[in-house]
């Protein structure tokens, strides 16, 4: 039986989530986030060199990475189901967005995370508008405008199909759920990405991510 091991508020809730649109039997064992690093415990070190979620255990088999993840599991247990046909304009299309969700969408979240705990942290009087300065200024000119950018793209791909990568829910949406959760989270969707708002809201609503809410325990990203 495949044993995810699951840290609370991270990406492995999406491979519990692809688990259960699978049907597929697992196991779960949990980690908890320091509370005040918020980084993932050194027990997970023991299973992964990097110490990092999710990792999952299939037989003598160690797979990390959620997005090597789901490709595993989609192609040694999905017997077809949620990728597209081989060969495909869509399956071109999911393959994009299977790794447009980490090599690209989540690096500006990550900075404006950065970021924004710097404009909050504490420290030294002289040294805090300066610091905040700097932080404001890359926001400004960097962070926010990619952002902007990624999101608008994102709308209009979404305005071709109800589905990232085609008319039918695919593995590729399951990678993407995490950057867009994370936008909507720290509230970078906004009124201007209506489809993006709305595919949210669809995923959702699905039966099998709903049964990983249960399984995996309260799901909130960090802001």
């Amino acid at each position: 039986m495949i044993v995810v091991h699951h840290l609370n508020n991270s990406r492995s809730q999406r491979v519990l989530w692809l688990l259960e649109e699978l049907g597929m039997e697992y196991d779960i064992v949990r980690y908890q986030r320091d509370p005040k690093t918020m980084q993932a415990p050194p027990a997970l070190r023991a299973i992964h060199p990097l110490g990092k979620s999710p990792v999952i255990v299939d037989g003598a088999l160690t797979v990390a990475e959620s997005g090597a993840i789901i490709e595993y599991l989609v192609e040694r247990y999905g017997a077809g189901h949620l990728t597209p046909a081989p060969a495909t304009k869509d399956r071109l299309r999911w393959t994009y967005w299977m790794h447009f969700a980490e090599g690209s969408a989540m690096p500006p979240l990550v900075m404006k995370l950065v970021f924004d705990k710097i404009e909050t942290t504490k420290m030294a009087f002289f040294a805090r508008p300066i610091a905040r300065a700097i932080a404001q200024k890359v926001k400004r000119s960097f962070i926010l405008p990619q952002l902007e950018q990624q999101q608008d793209f994102m709308e209009s791909e979404l305005g071709k199909s109800a589905w990232f990568a085609g008319d039918e829910f695919s593995a590729a949406d399951i990678q993407m759920s995490f950057p867009v959760e994370a936008a909507g989270a720290r509230g970078d969707l906004g009124q201007k990405h209506p489809k993006l708002s709305a595919w949210l809201q669809r995923i959702h609503e699905r039966p099998a991510y709903q049964r990983a809410l249960e399984r995996g325990g309260p799901f909130e990203l960090l802001q």
